[in-house]
C-alpha cells in the first residue's frame, strides 16, 4: 500500500513517538521478558488487540474492558467509564476505514505494538499499544497512544 520510503518514515516516526512518550514510563514487565519475543507471542499480542478493537467497534464495553490490564481497569472502574474514554479520546480506533499491524518492538522492557490506522478522509495515524504479560501467561493491553502522521493514504 505504501512505498518503501513511506513505510520507513512511518516506522521511524512511530519509533520516535514511542521513545519520547514511553521512555519515562519504562519498567520491566512481570514476569521478566527476553529482549526478543517469539513470533507466537507477537501473534498472541496482535490477537488481543484485534479482539479488543472488534469489541470496541461493536460497542461491547464489557468485553473490550476485559482486555485491559488490572491497573487500567482500576483506573476506569467500570466498562461504561472505559467506553466513554475510548469514544472521547480514541475515536480514530472506532472510525478507521482500514488498519494494519506494523512491526512491534520491545523498548526498555515495554512491549509496543503499532497499528496503522487510515481514517475515512485518508489521514494516517499510528496507534501505539503497550501490552503486559499476565502472571498466568496471557496478554492484556496496558495503554494506547495515537500518534499523528504526515502521510496521506491513497
Amino acid at each position: 500500500m505504501f512505498s518503501r520510503p513511506r513505510r520507513a518514515f512511518l516506522h521511524g516516526a512511530a519509533g520516535a513517538a514511542i521513545a519520547l512518550c514511553l521512555g519515562p514510563l519504562a519498567r520491566a514487565a512481570d514476569p521478566p521478558l527476553s529482549r526478543d519475543l517469539s513470533s507466537q507471542e507477537w501473534q498472541a499480542i496482535k490477537k488481543v488487540i484485534s479482539q479488543q478493537l472488534a469489541a470496541l467497534r461493536a460497542g461491547d464495553g464489557g468485553k473490550a474492558f476485559g482486555y485491559a490490564t488490572p491497573s487500567i481497569q482500576a483506573q476506569f472502574g467500570d466498562a461504561r467509564s472505559f467506553m466513554a474514554m475510548v469514544r472521547h479520546a480514541y475515536s480514530p480506533l472506532l472510525d478507521a476505514r482500514y488498519s494494519e499491524f506494523l512491526e512491534g518492538a520491545v523498548i526498555d522492557g515495554i512491549i509496543v505494538q503499532p497499528l496503522r490506522l487510515i481514517a475515512q478522509d485518508n489521514t494516517v495515524l499510528v496507534a501505539l499499544y503497550t501490552v503486559e504479560r499476565q502472571k498466568r501467561g496471557g496478554w492484556r493491553i496496558s495503554g494506547c497512544m495515537i500518534a499523528p502522521s504526515t502521510v496521506q493514504a491513497a
